[in-house]
């Protein structure tokens, strides 16, 4: 549900098409609130943002109490870096380690932990993240987007409040083995396929804009470059601030924009491997005959083609990933005693 605050205009907030162009405007610029100032207004719709007390319980519980910490070991979704020698508790905590368009809370009525994103209200992120996260593009099981627990705008600030479920970053730690790795594949094709077909371009596919709730689940996060091209026969772009720039880009020539995304998934799915060497997976491996990430190397190659126009649609590549998986015996995804998955690799 979006929430309006004190707001008494007769703006138009509905979500026009947005036009294919090259640059962003001065309202996908990042916003930077002064978050104390709209703490009261949180609370007011059920949330609040974390105080010193918060990071100081979550330091506790993981048996430090160091004035400045960075968890850069730990796989929980929390601080990454926050200052706590603040007398007064109650005092706001941010974390460092995030953007300062960012703002870690809690759901008061269950505890559940919240990201809070401020926008512009009349930003390109703020519109596809509310089509995302609206019925019916909301219930479609390929949607895979960060579940969103509220909106709330404030229309005389021209700002507007995503409020999110907290998960982790850590995207490529929580694949602890072949199968698991192998639903997160699945999961970042599933999303792109659908995005596409709601005409819409995420523009920002990386490893950094991807989580997990460490449930077998993974989410697309930061659609602070996407595009919708509702009705456009060819859209095309030639901006290049995204995490992963296709050749095209980098040469200063347009390209369509879901072309970009493609290269962008191919160059995320060789990256997540990587990270993910065999030395990690050595002791968990049962056979010699377990599946080999070479087997997935000619449905990546076609990806990351020099030409965007050889580059495959998302909808056959979800589907070459599915052919190729139904074409191997079950006993070579192999899987680790640490997995909890739930998922099935089988459609």
């Amino acid at each position: 549900m979006t929430r309006h605050w004190n707001s008494n205009d007769d703006s138009d907030h509905s979500w026009p098409s947005t036009a294919s162009s090259s640059s962003l405007s001065e309202v996908d610029l990042r916003v930077r609130p002064q978050w104390a100032l709209y703490s009261h207004l949180f609370q007011l719709h059920g949330f609040r943002l974390d105080t010193v007390r918060d990071a100081k319980e979550y330091y506790k519980s993981q048996g430090s109490d160091h004035t400045l910490l960075t968890i850069s070991h730990s796989f929980l979704p929390e601080y990454i870096q926050a200052y706590i020698n603040v007398n007064d508790d109650d005092t706001l905590c941010p974390d460092y380690g995030l953007l300062d368009n960012l703002f870690r809370g809690t759901r008061i009525r269950d505890g559940m932990k919240i990201v809070i994103k401020a926008v512009h209200l009349k930003s390109r992120e703020y519109e596809v993240i509310r089509l995302l996260s609206s019925p019916p593009l909301r219930d479609d099981p390929m949607n895979h987007t960060i579940p969103v627990a509220d909106f709330i705008e404030v229309a005389k600030d021209d700002i507007a409040f995503i409020i999110m479920e907290q998960w982790s970053s850590r995207f490529v730690p929580d694949a602890c083995c072949l199968k698991a790795f192998l639903v997160a594949v699945r999961q970042c094709i599933e999303h792109i396929v659908f995005m596409h077909r709601s005409q819409i371009a995420h523009l920002d596919i990386s490893m950094y804009n991807l989580v997990t709730d460490y449930n077998g689940h993974y989410a697309y996060i930061d659609y602070g470059l996407s595009q919708r091209f509702d009705g456009v026969e060819h859209p095309s772009v030639s901006y290049y601030r995204c995490s992963e720039v296709p050749p095209e880009l980098e040469r200063g020539d347009r390209s369509n924009p879901y072309k970009v995304d493609i290269w962008a998934l191919g160059m995320t799915i060789l990256r997540a491997w990587k990270q993910l060497t065999p030395v990690r997976f050595h002791a968990y491996q049962a056979t010699r005959n377990d599946m080999n990430i070479a087997e997935l190397l000619p449905l990546v190659d076609p990806m990351i083609c020099e030409l965007p126009e050889h580059r495959p649609t998302a909808s056959s590549i979800l589907k070459a990933f599915e052919d190729k998986i139904a074409s191997i015996p079950d006993h070579h995804f192999w899987r680790c005693h640490r997995c909890t998955l739930r998922h099935d690799l089988r459609v």
